[in-house]
């Protein structure tokens, strides 16, 4: 195996695990407050790149523009689906929970189905490949990782330096607490559905600039995204980070040496052995 093929590899899952991140951390948030899975989270990123597709190539919308519409629209169904799945069910079991965001994920992709069929739909834009020595990188998966680290400082800043984003983080850790911080907590769920919605807006406009969407696109990202958020630990911000990272250097490095298959096989494998040896995620700490 040649060694540049190998390096190639090895930034194509660097730029691939930017994006991951990205999704990881939204759904990952939503967890932390909600104690809530949203089994559709990434259906949600499938609406919001049909959106993007739409503006830019049924009406001509320059990207930066449609992306700040997906983006907002983002932010706009996680607040609709608070309201309208996950506000009457915050009480209920965790099956019910799981029963609801599922049936709200097939209700997406038969939606999607049946407004838009099942052809693959994509954004043409001619975005240069860039050569550094022998090594070749995609320019489009290079804007989308440097836009995905961007967001993600920005989301830790919010998160750290705004008196919401602290009262996030207080729920996420105790819930208690936000009774002792004066928070309203109906609207620090709305605001964190929000906060994840959006994440998956702008991850739907950085995918769009790379992958064509279709209604079942949920099923190519959402395992990985899911595999993730609990290889990291399920909240666990800083731990869904680094295995966004793992994976994505396994497959793609897999990808290079075997195949794109045999790098999930492994990925999987990894993800199951690593549940047995630390089932509260890489970063838990032990239990003494």
């Amino acid at each position: 195996m040649d060694p540049v093929f190998l390096l190639e590899a090895a930034i194509n899952g660097l730029l691939l695990g930017g994006v991951l991140a990205l999704l990881a951390l939204g759904l990952n948030l939503i967890f932390g407050v909600l104690d809530i899975v949203w089994i559709a989270y990434v259906d949600l990123v499938m609406l919001c790149m049909y959106l993007v597709y739409f503006l830019v190539m049924g009406y001509g919308w320059p990207v930066w523009l449609a992306g700040v519409a997906g983006l907002a629209f983002g932010a706009l169904l996680g607040i609709g689906v608070h309201l309208l799945i996950i506000t009457p069910i915050l009480s209920s079991p965790p099956v019910n929970q799981l029963l609801a965001t599922g049936g709200l994920l097939f209700f997406i992709q038969s939606l999607a189905t049946f407004l838009w069929t099942t052809d693959h739909r994509s954004v043409r834009l001619a975005l240069p490949i860039i050569e550094i020595g022998t090594i070749f990188v995609s320019f489009a998966r290079l804007i989308a990782f440097v836009l995905a680290i961007v967001a993600m400082v920005g989301l830790y800043l919010f998160l750290t330096r705004t008196f919401i984003g602290t009262a996030i983080r207080a729920v996420a850790q105790d819930r208690d607490a936000m009774a002792l911080m004066g928070a309203n907590p109906q609207r620090i769920y709305l605001v964190t559905s929000a906060v994840g919605g959006a994440m998956a807006g702008l991850a739907a406009v950085l995918l769009s600039i790379q992958y064509s969407v279709h209604p079942h696109f949920g099923a190519a990202f959402g395992p990985i995204t899911f595999m993730i958020c609990v290889l990291g630990g399920l909240g666990n911000m800083v731990g869904a980070f680094v295995a966004s990272f793992i994976l994505s250097e396994i497959i793609s490095v897999g990808g290079v040496v075997w195949s794109t298959e045999m790098g999930y096989v492994i990925a999987f494998a990894l993800f199951i052995v690593v549940m047995f040896i630390r089932p509260a995620g890489i970063l838990a700490r032990r239990e003494r």
